[in-house]
């Protein structure tokens, strides 16, 4: 059977309007997707009763766009949201070519990646703890030459790159814990909650980064992590107390925040 002849602009609209019933916002666009990755009507169905029954489209598509790249994400990946995107803007702006780049809990890979394509050739090290995600970014980041490792935070970080970092981009986990349960359903249930929780402030990790990135970061070089708003002068202090120079840059489109800590 070829690809695709199955479907038909009937199809196409029985199938948004289930995705609709079911409280999909972008029920035609999702529609329209999931039909572009199916070869028949059969499959196509399918995978709208996977999203009808909650899974995020992106896992059903098995790939998110970010910064204009289709990039990979499998199952129980943490799924790279439109508003970090500012991160990388924010981080490209402070990356020369040529750069060495660390992604601490990277996930799927993706801030590294946009980095890449972003500033041209940089050293790109991935790290996550989990080891789906390590399986998952190695199939984006070895694309731009990057190289990945599983492991907390800098555990598994090459000796040879300490002082030599010149961007630190660091995705954390910082929703308070009393908050995780407000998190959307697709987030609670299929993505893993070390992806979340940031303990009782939602700044453990932060903390953790914060405290040990001098030792990694060259001199004028830069940790990036993005917060929440109501976070961000707490996370710049945070970045002083660890003798970083720290500035919060903010974007109102994409509701977006970012705290800057820059190594003297």
């Amino acid at each position: 059977m070829s690809a695709r002849t199955e479907h038909t602009p009937q199809s196409l609209a029985r199938m948004t309007a289930v995705l609709r019933a079911a409280g999909c916002v972008f029920a035609e666009d999702e529609a329209r997707l999931i039909v572009a990755e199916s070869r028949t009507v059969a499959d196509a169905e399918a995978l709208v009763a996977q999203r009808v029954a909650g899974l995020p489209l992106e896992h059903i598509l098995g790939w998110v766009e970010f910064c204009r790249l289709r990039l990979i994400v499998d199952h129980g990946v943490f799924i790279p949201r439109k508003r970090t995107e500012f991160l990388v803007q924010e981080a490209a702006a402070l990356t020369p070519p040529g750069s060495q780049v660390l992604d601490l809990c990277c996930g799927s890979g993706a801030i590294g990646v946009a980095l890449a394509h972003r500033v041209g050739s940089i050293g790109l090290v991935a790290v996550d703890i989990d080891p789906a995600a390590v399986r998952c970014a190695a199939r984006n980041v070895t694309g731009v030459g990057g190289r990945v490792y599983e492991g907390d935070l800098f555990d598994p970080v090459p000796a040879a790159l300490r002082g030599q970092v010149t961007t630190l981009v660091a995705n954390v986990p910082y929703v308070p814990t009393r908050e995780i349960a407000l998190l959307p359903s697709e987030a609670r249930e299929h993505e893993p909650m070390i992806t979340h929780d940031g303990g009782e402030d939602g700044l453990d990790v932060l903390r953790r980064v914060a405290a040990a990135a001098p030792g990694w970061l060259a001199p004028r070089g830069h940790l990036l992590v993005e917060t929440g708003a109501d976070q961000a002068d707490r996370a710049g202090a945070i970045f002083a107390a660890s003798g970083l120079e720290p500035r919060i840059a903010r974007s109102a489109r994409l509701y977006a925040t970012v705290v800057i800590g820059r190594r003297p």
